[in-house]
């Protein structure tokens, strides 16, 4: 995948899922390591937010996750009916 200058994301043609997942562990890896040597007190520059906490980004990035994983389940139930509350 390549940043858009939309800031959104192109997907090649090229592009397969588990080339998607790989790039996503590698990213989670680096951020990790990144994080490893951080408090949750500790700031770094956002670019549209000026400076910004590592719990802030913490709290964001699950607020991100649960947003995307609520698009790909209702994709989910558009395709099989199926809610979360079905069993």
């Amino acid at each position: 995948m390549n940043r858009h200058p939309s800031d959104g994301w192109i997907v090649g043609p090229g592009t397969t899922v588990e080339g998607i997942i790989d790039d996503y562990r590698r990213a989670c890896g680096q951020s990790r390591q990144v994080a490893a040597g951080l408090t949750l007190d500790d700031t770094a520059p956002h670019p549209r937010m000026g400076w910004v906490s590592l719990g802030w980004v913490y709290v964001h990035m699950i607020e991100e996750t649960a947003r995307h994983a609520g698009h790909v389940d209702i994709l989910r139930e558009q395709i099989d009916g199926s809610t979360g509350f079905d069993g």
